[in-house]
């Protein structure tokens, strides 16, 4: 199949996301479950940010979280989907509009083209986000971009066995895409290096869930804005020849009376150290001009 066949087209993806706002809090169960894991791994990071994105906000719960933990911090939630946000937007009681919180804003934008100033943001938190980009050098780069010297990314998202049985049931139906393509862990590493990221460390992890029937798996896929939305789809619907044979294909993995999903999950941080590159990805030349003069007998 071809690349660009998985493709994401984002004016759906927008649409996928807005579409499953009110039910999405419902169904994320493995979503709020890593975003808890990777708060755990906060514990061991010593960091106090002024400005923090968390990009790819969606609902909320992730960002509600790091205002309790970095209550000082003026807190960005961004979101591709305005829905998510009107739902992530917090309704402060009487106490807090007079206390003097920390500032909330919701943002609906695009994590690959930012509308921050460059070197204004001191720590990104993306909690399963970055999947739904098309290329992670532009997403990285960006990320980049907004982060300030000393700056902090921390990030999860899923690698290339999430949803292995279901990308192989299909498989077996037409020659269509229907599950995203997922990057490894490594060329994720390789991606921020490229961009200018340092020590860059990264671990994964398999979760899986377990379900009587297929139908329940695809229904929460639908309620948390999950769509096949990649560029190789079958525009069409699923016929209930096509459904029995998805269903004929899943059973093959059922294991103890279940049938599994499983999702490989990437964590990683960086940091940016002094910058060594531009905005639009030219080399900064660090010189101390003082110094080269005095070398030079100029001084």
């Amino acid at each position: 199949m071809a690349e660009d066949s998985y493709d994401l087209d984002k004016r759906l993806v927008r649409a996928a996301f807005d579409h499953a706002a009110p039910s999405y809090d419902a169904h994320a169960v493995l979503q709020r479950e890593i975003t808890d894991r990777m708060l755990a791994r906060l514990d061991y990071i010593k960091h106090a940010p002024m400005l923090l994105l968390d990009a790819g906000a969606g609902t909320g719960y992730g960002s509600t979280q790091l205002r309790t933990r970095y209550p000082d911090a003026h807190l960005l939630a961004l979101d591709l989907a305005e829905s998510m946000l009107q739902i992530a937007r917090p309704k402060p009681s009487l106490w807090q509009r007079l206390s003097r919180a920390a500032p909330f804003d919701a943002v609906c934008a695009d994590i690959d083209r930012l509308p921050l100033k460059t070197s204004s943001v001191d720590m990104v938190w993306s909690s399963l986000a970055l999947q739904w980009c098309n290329d992670m050098n532009v997403s990285f780069g960006e990320l980049y971009r907004v982060l300030a010297p000393g700056g902090l990314l921390m990030f999860a998202t899923f690698g290339p066995d999430t949803l292995k049985e279901l990308r192989q049931a299909f498989a077996c139906v037409d020659g269509y895409s229907h599950v995203n393509r997922f990057v490894d862990m490594h060329d994720i590493g390789d991606v921020l290096v490229s961009a200018g990221f340092a020590t860059p460390v990264m671990d994964m992890e398999y979760i899986t869930l377990t379900y009587d029937d297929l139908k329940p798996l695809m229904q929460e896929l639908k309620a948390i804005g999950a769509h096949n939305v990649t560029a190789g789809r079958n525009q069409g619907l699923m016929g209930r020849t096509r459904w029995q044979a998805l269903e004929a294909a899943y059973e093959k993995f059922r294991q103890e009376g279940r049938l599994p999903a499983t999702y490989e999950v990437i964590y990683g941080h960086a940091w940016v150290n002094q910058k060594t590159r531009t905005a639009d990805g030219r080399h900064i030349i660090q010189m101390d001009i003082q110094r080269h003069r005095s070398e030079k007998g100029l001084l």
